[in-house]
């Protein structure tokens, strides 16, 4: 798949600390820059707004350090305060059209696509690009609706011109064949935060993603 130019980034890495099990989460962050991966987004979702805070500062030293774009799952207003690159928000969370019109376009603006008639709603408008969600069933993400599949990647990819983000259930046995669909970029979750080591599993995955 042609690398997107307003996405050039195919290994996306979506984190918590609850999902590193086998060492701290901010040196598998490191680990997995190390190995490939080429944004980051930091996905809490049971933290008061000073940890979550608190946590998006964190890793936003490694990221700056390694020049790699930061992503806060579902807070705007932390996303602006440190200076993020983007946000990412369901059809649960703050809307597009809300972040857009309180911020401007300093962040970009990625939506998880859960239904196709999404596709049709004004929130696209300000939307930089969609989390197609999930690909396939997966333990970290629950409160899904839609199971898009391989072919649904294909189908989404012939509707929009947005970069696509495949999520759910990602891994090396999938990765090469959700991108060579029309995937732009491949986000992974258990793939790396629970691998004993991180940037062998990033090596791996970026491998595939050619």
């Amino acid at each position: 798949m042609p690398i997107h130019p307003d996405f050039p980034y195919p290994l996306y890495l979506v984190i918590s600390e609850k999902d590193c099990v086998k060492m701290n989460w901010l040196q598998v962050v490191e680990e997995a820059i190390l190995g490939g991966v080429d944004i980051i987004q930091l996905r809490e979702k049971e933290l008061s707004h000073t940890e979550y805070l608190n946590k998006a500062k964190a890793l936003k030293k490694i990221t700056d350090q390694y020049q790699i774009p930061l992503i806060i799952n579902d807070a705007p207003e932390i996303a602006v305060e440190i200076h993020a690159w983007g946000v990412h928000v369901g059809l649960s969370d703050t809307q597009p059209l809300d972040i857009a019109e309180k911020y401007g376009d300093i962040l970009k603006i990625g939506w998880s696509l859960e239904y196709q008639d999404q596709l049709e709603s004004p929130q696209m408008d300000p939307t930089h690009h969609l989390g197609l969600s999930p690909i396939f069933k997966t333990a970290t993400k629950t409160n899904t609706v839609t199971t898009w599949g391989i072919h649904g990647i294909q189908e989404i990819k012939l509707k929009t011109d947005k970069p696509l983000i495949a999520i759910g259930g990602m891994n090396q046995d999938n990765a090469g064949q959700a991108f060579q669909a029309g995937a732009n970029s491949i986000a992974v979750v258990s793939a790396i935060c629970g691998s004993s080591d991180p940037r062998k599993a990033a090596e791996l995955l970026k491998g595939l993603l050619k």
